[in-house]
Parts: C-alpha cells; sequence; structure tokens
C-alpha cells in the first residue's frame, strides 16, 4: 500500500493534485477554528454541552466541531448537500429540470449552478435562524441589527467558501470535492471520541480489563469497516445477451455484458434522511425554548433521540429505534426509485438489440428488473440498518457517548474508496498500477 503511494507520488500531476487537497484540508481545518465576530463561544460551548438530547449532536459530526465551537465554517457543507438532494428529487417532479439532466455536459452545469444558488440560499435561512434563535439567549451578547447582520453574513460566507473549496478539490485535485469536505471534517473528530472511550472504559482500570475493553472496541469499529466495505462493494450482475446483427457480409456483435445492481444502491442517504428527520423535532423545540418540555411532548422527543434507544431502564424509548429502522428501509426503496428507472433500462435495452436471457424484451424484462431491485433495495437497507443501529446499541447499553456513528462510518469508508479509486485510475492511465491491484 505504501510502495503503491510512493508510485502515485512519482508521477508529478498525481503529486500536484494532492498537494493541492492537502492544501485545501489545512485551510478548512484553520478556518474551523476562526470564531464568528460578535459572539460569545464560550456561552455557545457551555450551551452544547449541556444539551441532553443528540439533536445537534448529529449535525455537529458532520461539522467537525465547527458548530460546538461556533466558527465562520459552523454550517459546514451541509446546505450543499441538502440542495443538491432538494435538486435531485425535483428532477422527477419538474419536466424543465428533468430535460437538463438529460441535456450531457450544458445540462450538468445549469443544474449544478441552480444547486450553487439554492446552497446559498439554504445558508442565509439557516444563518438568520441561528442568529435569531441562539443570539436571544445570549449566543450574540450585543444583540443589535449590525451583529446580527454580520454573523448571517459569516456564517453564509463560510458555508459558500467550502462548497467553492470543494468544486476546486473536484476540479484541481483528486475528485469527490464535496465528499472529501465531509471526510475531513468527521475525521476531525475520530480522535477526540477515541480519547473518550479511552477514558470512559480503559483509563484508571488494571490492564486486563483496559486491555479487554480496547479489543472489544477495536474489534466492533474494524468490524463496521469490515460490513460497510463488503456493503459498499456487493451487488447483483443481471446478464444481458446482444444479438448479431449483420454489417456489410459480416455478422457483428453478438458479446455479452450484464448490469451491475449495486445491493447498497441509495448509499448513505436513507440513514441521513431518517437521522434528519428524528432529530428535527429536537431542533425545532431548542429553537422555540422547549428542549425539556414535561408531559405526552417530552416523552415524544425522548423517544426519538437515539441517545434514549436500548435503555434497559425505559424500554418504551425503543418505539423511536423501530421508527427510525422503518424510516431507513422507506427511504432506501424511495431513493433508489427516483435514481434507477427499470422501464428506461429495459427501453435502452431493447433499442440496443439486447436481451436478459429467458426473459422477452420490454415490459417483462422491467418487471423482471424491478422484482430483482426490490430483493437487492431489502438487503442492502438491512446492511444499511445494521451498521446504523450497532453504535446506538453501545452508546445505549454501555453510554459510550461518541460523535461518529453508523452514517459517519459509512461516510468515511465509502469515501476513501472512492477517493483510492480516482487515484487507481488516473494511475492505470500512467501505466502504473493503481492500490487495487493485488
Amino acid at each position: 500500500m505504501f510502495r503503491k503511494l510512493a508510485d502515485a507520488f512519482r508521477v508529478k500531476d498525481i503529486r500536484h493534485k494532492m498537494f493541492f487537497v492537502l492544501l485545501c484540508l489545512v485551510i478548512i481545518r484553520v478556518g474551523s477554528q476562526i470564531p464568528v465576530p460578535g459572539v460569545d463561544t464560550n456561552y455557545f460551548a457551555e450551551w452544547f454541552s449541556a444539551q441532553s438530547g443528540d439533536a445537534f449532536n448529529f449535525f455537529d459530526a458532520f461539522t467537525g466541531g465547527s458548530f460546538s465551537s461556533m466558527s465562520i465554517l459552523a454550517l459546514s457543507i451541509t446546505p450543499y448537500i441538502t440542495s443538491s438532494i432538494i435538486i435531485q428529487l425535483l428532477t422527477i417532479a419538474i419536466p424543465a429540470l428533468e430535460e437538463m439532466s438529460r441535456d450531457g455536459e450544458d445540462g450538468r452545469k445549469k443544474l449544478t449552478s441552480i444547486t450553487r444558488f439554492v446552497t446559498v440560499g439554504l445558508s442565509l435561512f439557516e444563518s438568520v435562524a441561528m442568529a435569531v434563535g441562539f443570539g436571544r439567549n445570549g449566543l450574540i451578547p450585543n444583540m443589535n441589527f449590525v451583529n446580527v447582520v454580520v454573523v448571517v453574513a459569516c456564517l453564509t460566507a463560510g458555508s459558500s467558501f467550502l462548497m467553492w473549496i470543494g468544486e476546486q478539490i473536484t476540479e484541481y485535485g483528486i475528485g469527490n470535492g464535496i465528499s472529501i469536505v465531509l471526510l475531513i471534517n468527521i475525521l476531525s473528530r475520530v480522535p477526540q471520541d477515541l480519547t473518550s472511550l479511552y477514558e470512559q472504559f480503559m483509563k484508571g482500570k488494571t490492564w486486563a480489563k483496559a486491555g479487554l475493553a480496547g479489543i472489544i472496541i477495536a474489534a466492533i469499529i474494524v468490524g463496521l469497516v469490515v460490513l460497510v466495505i463488503i456493503l459498499d462493494g456487493a451487488q447483483r450482475q443481471i446478464p444481458v445477451q446482444y444479438s448479431k446483427k449483420m454489417v456489410g457480409r459480416r455478422l457483428m456483435g453478438g458479446q455479452s455484458s450484464h448490469i451491475p445492481l449495486k445491493v447498497n444502491t441509495a448509499g448513505v442517504i436513507p440513514v441521513i434522511f431518517a437521522s434528519s428527520i428524528m432529530t428535527f423535532p429536537g431542533i425545532i423545540a431548542t429553537f422555540t425554548g422547549h428542549s425539556n418540555p414535561g408531559g405526552v411532548a417530552g416523552v415524544i422527543l425522548s423517544t426519538l433521540s437515539s441517545n434514549n434507544w436500548f435503555n434497559l431502564a425505559h424500554p418504551v424509548y425503543n418505539i423511536g429505534l423501530v421508527i427510525y429502522i422503518l424510516l431507513v428501509i422507506f427511504f432506501a426503496y424511495f431513493y433508489t426509485s427516483i435514481t434507477f428507472n427499470p422501464l428506461e433500462v429495459a427501453d435502452n435495452i431493447k433499442k440496443a438489440g439486447g436481451f436478459v436471457p429467458g426473459i422477452r424484451p420490454g415490459k417483462p424484462t422491467s418487471d423482471y428488473l424491478n422484482r430483482i431491485l426490490n430483493y437487492v433495495i431489502f438487503i442492502g437497507a438491512c446492511g444499511l440498518t445494521i451498521i446504523a443501529v450497532i453504535p446506538f446499541f453501545f452508546n445505549g447499553v454501555f453510554n459510550a457517548t461518541v460523535s461518529f456513528g453508523g452514517t459517519s462510518i459509512i461516510i468515511i469508508v465509502g469515501v476513501i474508496l472512492e477517493t483510492v479509486k480516482q487515484i487507481e485510475s488516473m494511475m492505470v492511465v500512467r501505466n502504473y498500477k493503481g492500490f487495487l491491484s493485488k
């Protein structure tokens, strides 16, 4: 692995790209330490640590701690991710956007431009909500119109800057710019989480107990990583046979191919959607000053909080876990249904003169693909659920409070694998053996 990395650095073009990405990541981490002017960061840090729920922990993990420290990059790249998902969903509802998505490079550029504007709009909306909602409670000591505008401008500019730097990494670096920005934010919290695990389960214990705890923690993390790698690479291949065609005096074609159906077709999107919906009521309650309500409202918020799942003292809260699992499965089917159209795939196969062996072209092929896809999605959704729920189990049973969970591990492993493949493809072009070769 290290020898292959050295081979990559010997290629001048790849070496420059890697150094450019490294420089961008350093700039991001430096920016995450710059506080927003006019904000009492100590007050915000104390307020954040006093929150018993997980409404903001999920968001803070994606910002690399910038949210809890209220830096100029507090919103991170999440507005861009949200706007990208929104635009992708709207392409099936708005004919004009659907037409753009089919116009090749020009259409992609137009959709990218629209996504940028939506990102700025979402950043502005979230900045105003944070400045007004938290500012009233002491986030902005001298709260007036000018100070609110400064806070809103800094937060919006910070999110827009991360969007821009992510695009620069994609264009001048090794690709996957937005994903790499998200990756460095999540990875920046891992040392702190590992330190918390050490202090909670190993510090002050005997060598035997500390060693056993360390082995168990390492085994859980490695097991989750292996599960993610297996889930990311698993796929069902549908064989396709193309008929021979008469070209001049010769029969051409007749080759065999396959359609790869990934088991995890929706990626991490179902987990993000489900987690966002589960934490949304808690965020609204916090903004409105009702973070610890009593009665039925308090029970509902406690049920939706993942901190209370697998709580042996209050098993009723596991209803929220059941809701979470159902949401993950639902969004796995929903997101795949809008990104993969079996009817369109079957039509393209028919136009190319191909067919699935044993299946008639046209609608029978579409029905066959849809039936296989439903099985594959269910397996992928179950895999996603297992990976996402395992950290909740240990957090609930052993009170192992960490910011990274199944979602973070899926993102970390997925982005690293995709980045390695990008470098691999660059090296193959230059007749080098890559990371993935045996």
